[in-house]
């Protein structure tokens, strides 16, 4: 059976929080992604190296081996970006069903990756973009930030970017960016209304590319990918800001 790709619906920069607004979600191009951060392509590209030593994700309910990842997270409020100390990917059953309900700790970002210069101006676009265009309360307040880094591998043969399936993340703005892919066939991305019936798939192949979803209103997933080729990857950079505070179990530190 031959495999079907289709191209992502590309939204103009200047159009992105119109985009989110308007239908729930926006996909940018890498030229358009660097423009819109304030950085030069070559920036993001020299990024993309950071994601050959990423750490195995040791929490996979499925057994599998697939996936590699490493975790940190941020607070920004107006100008302001900080790194904070270290702590649990958390997420409720509600909205993980297969790894929801656990304190999954890993790996930090290295601090050579954060140091990039483009770095904090990423993390500061997300988040004044979801004050302008998410936030129910349009006052200024602080956004909370975790960023994943992920390798999904084909060395067992498939890899499975969202073993979780069609889910929300229980935040207010999802980022996920198309770091690169190598030998690898599937991997297409589908987006649905949560309270509808309208959805959009496609395939991101571009590096740097990026899809942007209102948390609310979106359901995603990405499917499997399969290897051409020996030693086949697909590399994403994930983000999610969120108001009020980080996911956390009750009676836990919340950071």
């Amino acid at each position: 059976m031959a495999n079907v790709t289709f191209s992502p619906p590309y939204s103009p920069a200047d159009q992105v929080a119109n985009q989110l607004r308007d239908r729930g979600f926006a996909v940018l191009q890498p030229s358009d992604v660097a423009n819109w951060i304030g950085c030069t392509l070559e920036e993001l590209l020299a990024l993309s190296g950071d994601w050959a030593d990423l750490p195995p994700d040791e929490f996979l309910k499925d057994g599998g081996r697939y996936r590699r990842r490493r975790h940190s997270c941020f607070v920004v409020e107006g100008g302001n970006y900080e790194r904070v100390p270290h702590r649990a990917h958390w997420q409720p059953v509600e909205y993980n069903a297969l790894h929801g309900g656990m304190q999954r700790w890993f790996a930090p970002i290295q601090d050579a990756t954060i140091a990039h210069t483009v770095w904090p101006k990423m993390m500061c676009a997300l988040a004044q973009l979801t004050q302008n265009a998410i936030a129910r309360d349009t006052t200024p307040q602080p956004w909370f930030i975790e960023a994943h880094q992920f390798r999904i591998d084909t060395s067992d043969g498939i890899g499975r970017p969202t073993p979780e399936g069609a889910h929300r993340d229980g935040v207010d703005l999802v980022a996920v960016f198309l770091v690169g892919r190598q030998d690898v066939k599937g991997g297409e991305t589908r987006i649905f209304e949560a309270t509808g019936p309208n959805g959009q798939r496609f395939t991101l192949t571009e590096s740097w590319s990026l899809m942007l979803l209102d948390d609310a209103r979106m359901i995603h997933e990405t499917t499997p990918i399969q290897p051409e080729a020996a030693g086949g990857w697909r590399d994403t950079l994930v983000v999610t800001c969120r108001a009020g505070d980080f996911q956390a179990a009750k009676g836990t530190d919340r950071g």
